[in-house]
Formats: structure tokens, C-alpha cells, sequence
């Protein structure tokens, strides 16, 4: 690798590590504030919401990793055009294709990236965070276990401890269950206790209390006193645990080798399947021809005292263009498995992009030639 080579290469790195520091904080930011509401309103600690802001990143650099590629492309492109950088290199008889040679080499880095990410971060982390909040909602303590505070475990019910003793003991209950729609039903008691039962469920034992039911058609109101009662609340904590297995978090090789039993489960179709893991192979592809498009469009224009501005724009159009070949591609796919390789049609398009604008600009008098004969001709 020459000097020039080591030089664009280093560069393009650096970028790159700026522009997806960028984007993945920007991201971040949007997600974190969601999920920082929801883990703390569960009585969540702060390093839960730190694991879970961990486990999630690999998707998210994945989500961003193209466009740091091309954003560091493009702006080191626009940057060694108006410092003249490329004339130089030009004057001394490098061509377009000798020179796009460093942005090959940083597509190769990136679809590295890519591939790490896909096949090995990215489903290990997703198996990972599945995992975790089903601990999470199973956690009696961290979602009913927190006094002083009016809690919401499910939708329609609401739960209120004054204290808890260090016993165990809860002082002061209030439940309210509004689940059902024709009636409300009110619990309140001096004491209860949280209790496992041998299946893995819990029971709330309220001691010295009252129950209150509600009639909303009639709006009649009947009250109970109780020495002790059960309720059973295995439905609060169990209500986030009850999803299926989330393809992504299945690896590689279990896609590839277990394809037939994977087929029989709920959800996972030979489409589904098929796509999840063809794309785990296009998108290193995809890395690789961002970093060629946004080299070879800029190197499409003369000088002008206008910039390259509507080369940017075309890149950028390029790489809009992109993404959406590649949510077009995924419904034939999930329709009929055997469609699979237009999964990669994203990545060879843009390819076959990038090497057509290497060779106009490599030919650039003959192109600009006809292009002004097309203008004057009437």
C-alpha cells in the first residue's frame, strides 16, 4: 500500500469514527429517553438502564454504519477536490480507478465492521437483551416492591405501598383492577405478604383488609371485609414475558443448519428465515458500495466555482435510492424463499453504479464531449 494510499485510508478511519460517534450519540439520545422512562418508572435501577443501553448498541451501530461510511467518504472526497489533493495525484498519471483504490480499502474495513456486527454482536446482544427483560418483568421486587409510590405493573391496575418492613412485610396496601370493563375492584389492607407458588407464579396475602367491587352499569357498590385473601398476580409480572424468540437473536450457523426446525416454529417461515440471513450477508456488501459511490460520484465533476454540490445531491440520492431497494427486495423474499438473491441486488446495483462513474470519469473529455453535443443539438 503506497503513501497516498496510507494517507486517504487513515483519514477515511478517522471520519468514520467521528461521523458514527455522531450519529450512534444522536440515536442513542432518541432511544435512551424512552427506555430510561420506562426501566426507572419499574423501579429499575440505573445499571439496568446502563445494561440495557449496552445490550442495544450493536444494533444501533449497525442501523448507522452506512451512513458514516458514506458521510466520511463523500466529505474526504470534497475535501481533497478543493485542496487540490486530486489534481496533484491526477497530473502525475493516477486514474480514477487507481485512486478510488483507498476507498476500496476502507469499504473492505467497514463491511469487516459489518460482518462482526451482523453475525456476531448483533444477534449474541439481541439473544442477551431478551433474556434480561424477561428476568426484569419476572422481578417481583423492581415492578411491585417500591413504597411510596402509586405503580401502574399492567394496564388498568394500580399499586400502592405505604412501607415495607425489613422483614418483608408490606404495611398499607392498595390495589385497584380496572381490567375489566363493566366493573372496577378495589383492595385495600393493614398488611399483606408476597408469596411464590411451586409453578413459578405469586400470590399477593392481604391481611385485615377490605374489597370493594363496582358495578359501572348500575353503579352499585358492594364492600367485603376479610381477615386474609389471595390475589394472584403472576398475570402483572408475566405480561412482557410471553413474546416469541426474535429471529435476530438466532446465529448464523443455527440459521443455516437447523433451517427445517427452525421452519416449524410459531412465526418463523422459510421467507422470514431465508431473508434474516441473506442479509446478514448483503450488508457487508452494501458497506462496500457506499464507500464506492461516495468516491466515484464527486469524482464525476470539472472544477467549478459552485462546488460539487449536485454531486453531493446525487450521492445522497444514490444512497436514499439504496435503502429503499432494499426494503422493496425483502417482501418477494418473505413471499417465496427462493427469491433469496435479490437481497443482494441493493449492494451489486450500487457497485455497478460506482464503477460506471469511475469510468465516465475516467474518460471525461469524451463524456463532457457528448454531453455538450446532446445540449447544442436542436
Amino acid at each position: 500500500m503506497s503513501k497516498y494510499d496510507r494517507y486517504v485510508l487513515s483519514h477515511l478511519l478517522l471520519l468514520f469514527g467521528f461521523f458514527a460517534l455522531i450519529l450512534v450519540a444522536v440515536f442513542w439520545i432518541n432511544r435512551a429517553v424512552v427506555l430510561f422512562d420506562r426501566l426507572i418508572s419499574d423501579g429499575q435501577s440505573a445499571l439496568v438502564f446502563l445494561e440495557f443501553t449496552a445490550l442495544g448498541l450493536p444494533n444501533l451501530i449497525r442501523m448507522v454504519l452506512p451512513m458514516a461510511v458514506f458521510a466520511a467518504a463523500v466529505y474526504l472526497t470534497n475535501r481533497l477536490n478543493s485542496e487540490s489533493e486530486l489534481t496533484v495525484m491526477q497530473a502525475t498519471g493516477s486514474g480514477p480507478w487507481r485512486l478510488a483504490r483507498p476507498f476500496l480499502a476502507f469499504g473492505a474495513v467497514a463491511a469487516v465492521m459489518m460482518g462482526i456486527l451482523t453475525h456476531v454482536l448483533m444477534p449474541a446482544s439481541i439473544k442477551q437483551l431478551a433474556e434480561r427483560e424477561a428476568e426484569v418483568s419476572r422481578n417481583v421486587t423492581a415492578r411491585l416492591l417500591t413504597e411510596g409510590a402509586f405503580l401502574h405493573p399492567a394496564p388498568g391496575v394500580t399499586f400502592y405501598i405505604r412501607q415495607i418492613d425489613p422483614d418483608g412485610t408490606l404495611n398499607d396496601v392498595f390495589l385497584s383492577d380496572r381490567r375489566a370493563p363493566d366493573r372496577v375492584l378495589t383492595y385495600t389492607a393493614a398488611r399483606a405478604f408476597l408469596v411464590r407458588d411451586a409453578d413459578g407464579g405469586a400470590q399477593l396475602i392481604m391481611v385485615d383488609g377490605m374489597a370493594q367491587r363496582l358495578i359501572e352499569t348500575d353503579r352499585r357498590l358492594s364492600t367485603t371485609n376479610f381477615e386474609d385473601f389471595s390475589y394472584d398476580i403472576t398475570a402483572l409480572i408475566r405480561s412482557d414475558t410471553t413474546r416469541g424468540q426474535n429471529i435476530r437473536s438466532l446465529g448464523t450457523l443455527e440459521l443455516l443448519r437447523d433451517r427445517a426446525r427452525l421452519e416449524t416454529l410459531p412465526g418463523f417461515t422459510a421467507g422470514r428465515l431465508a431473508e434474516e440471513l441473506h442479509l446478514r450477508f448483503a450488508r457487508p456488501l452494501v458497506a462496500v458500495a457506499v464507500a464506492l459511490i461516495g468516491f466515484s460520484t464527486l469524482m464525476l465533476g470539472g472544477f467549478s466555482r459552485f462546488g460539487v454540490w449536485r454531486q453531493i445531491l446525487l450521492a445522497f440520492v444514490l444512497l436514499i435510492v439504496l435503502e429503499v431497494m432494499r426494503s422493496v427486495v425483502a417482501e418477494p423474499v418473505l413471499a417465496d424463499a427462493a427469491l433469496w438473491p435479490l437481497i443482494y441486488l441493493p449492494g451489486l446495483c450500487g457497485l455497478a453504479v460506482a464503477a460506471a462513474f469511475l469510468h465516465l470519469s475516467a474518460r471525461p473529455i469524451q463524456w463532457r464531449r457528448r454531453r455538450g453535443t446532446a445540449e447544442i443539438a436542436p
